[in-house]
């Protein structure tokens, strides 16, 4: 799924850097911002709840604790109300696999307010 999730955003023209796990998450994420003298913000986070070591849902809540306000899409196989209820009120989109790909195109340019790409969908 990551492989095919990265493979579709950078189609899109997006730079995307995919990863295997939560830990490797926090680890892009903090060497980013604190090996970068001015690093550039990252745009968009895009996760799966169940990821070995850390959950998207706590690397979520880790960031908003920290008041980052970067959009994020979590994605899901396990998805219940609780689960979308804690979703929503951190901000986060919520898509229950199995998703069409244009589906999570879509919610990204929508969070970062973008029309459009200048890309044809994918087929």
């Amino acid at each position: 799924m990551r492989k095919l999730v990265v493979e579709a955003l950078e189609k899109d023209g997006y730079d995307v850097v995919g990863v295997a796990d939560g830990s490797q998450l926090l680890v892009r994420l903090t060497n980013h911002y604190r090996l970068r003298p001015d690093p550039e913000p990252i745009d968009l986070i895009v996760t799966d709840i169940r990821m070995p070591i850390v959950s998207g849902l706590d690397i979520v809540q880790g960031l908003r604790d920290a008041d980052w306000a970067t959009p994020i899409v979590i994605m899901t196989a396990f998805g219940n109300v609780e689960t979308r209820l804690r979703a929503e009120a951190m901000g986060a989109a919520l898509l229950d696999k199995p998703f069409e790909i244009e589906l999570l195109r879509t919610v990204a340019r929508t969070l970062l307010g973008e029309t459009s790409r200048g890309h044809e969908p994918t087929p």
